[in-house]
């Protein structure tokens, strides 16, 4: 029996060029053609988040499929995971918009989300199960 693997990172190609073009294409239009009053500084940070979920989707599905886990990594997983790059991201934007962001806190904001993602997959790997051996009954 093959070992299963995580999907490939060519498979993510659609969702990763869709979301550049959305998170990139709607940053310069934001950027370029708006005032910052309340809702285009939402939109900023939620354009962060598509822009470098975008960016971090090939690196994640890369490194999912390089170093295989035991469960591998379903899409859902990659996509969360990836997700978590967008959101560190807008999340150093909204400390800098503040003027709070320092090197220290950065990495304590990084060490928090792999910190929840490392207990997340913790967890779905104590309710995976082998799936049966063929022949098995």
């Amino acid at each position: 029996m093959i070992p299963a693997r995580s999907p490939s990172p060519f498979a993510f190609l659609p969702t990763t060029v869709l979301l550049l073009v959305v998170g990139w294409g709607g940053l310069f239009v934001l950027l370029s053609a708006t005032e910052p009053t309340l809702l285009p500084r939402w939109l900023f940070f939620f354009l962060v988040v598509v822009a470098f979920t975008g960016l971090g989707l090939p690196v994640v599905s890369f490194l999912n499929h390089r170093f295989p886990s035991d469960p591998p990594a379903p899409t859902r997983v990659i996509l969360r995971e990836a997700l978590w790059v967008g959101a560190y991201f807008s999340t150093l934007a909204w400390f800098q918009y503040g003027q709070i962001l320092n090197g220290p806190l950065a990495v304590i904001v990084a060490i928090a989300f792999l910190g929840i993602e490392v207990f997340l997959r913790l967890r779905e790997r104590s309710q995976w199960q082998q799936p049966p051996e063929e022949g098995d009954s």
